[in-house]
């Protein structure tokens, strides 16, 4: 099992893997294209990004990622940009509402209906959604968002999978679950946020069956 710090990725791969967050009991409403969500807390978030498909069958179908995170029982779903079709928020949304930001690489209808970036407040924990591309490479996009005040950055463009520190925000990249590129591994999110803390989860993997070894 990889780990990094306290913690934060796990290759899915050849282990089997338990992992255990707080639940928070809540109505679901789809929300993709607000610019400020208020979410309860604790949350369980899967984080996605750089899906570049759609959600029906083909080489860049999600339903895997579908299955992976309500099999996470995830409470909200955030998606990091370059969404590719409409239809993946649709699946997305259909396990838990789903918050998303539009890429570089998106079509021009979601780029026109999702914002550049997305504010969600959970309790006491402030975090910051968007996509990477305003900037000489997704990390010195991220970190140049940072700020005081916000506890997380969610982003992604880079298809690199990635947890960083810059100052007190934590810098989270989920990679991509499709297209992986010149990058060793396949990656979703999974981040419990409460009061108390803040906990990014890497699943990193090579081929999109190793997440049925992850048990939750």
């Amino acid at each position: 099992m990889g780990s990094s710090g306290n913690r934060s990725f796990y290759f899915a791969d050849t282990w089997d893997i338990e992992l255990r967050m707080s639940r928070g009991a809540w109505t679901r409403t789809l929300a993709i294209a607000e610019t400020h969500i208020s979410i309860p807390s604790p949350s369980c978030v899967g984080v996605v990004s750089d899906t570049h498909g759609s959600a029906s069958p083909s080489r860049r179908s999600i339903e895997f990622v579908v299955a992976f995170f309500k099999r996470a029982g995830v409470d909200f779903i955030l998606h990091a940009g370059d969404v590719g079709d409409a239809s993946v928020l649709d699946a997305l949304g259909a396990v838990a509402p789903t918050a998303a930001v539009h890429g570089n690489a998106d079509p021009r209808d979601l780029i026109d209906t999702l914002p550049d970036r997305v504010n969600i407040v959970v309790g006491a924990r402030t975090v910051l959604l968007l996509h990477g591309h305003h900037g000489k490479t997704a990390l010195k996009a991220a970190r140049a968002a940072a700020a005081p005040g916000i506890d997380l950055i969610v982003f992604g463009h880079s298809h690199r999978s990635l947890i960083e520190r810059e100052g007190q925000t934590i810098l989270f990249n989920p990679g991509s679950p499709v297209e992986r590129r010149w990058n060793p591994h396949f990656g979703l999110g999974l981040i419990a946020i409460s009061d108390e803390a803040i906990e990014p989860e890497l699943v990193l993997f090579t081929d999109r069956h190793h997440l049925d070894n992850v048990r939750f």
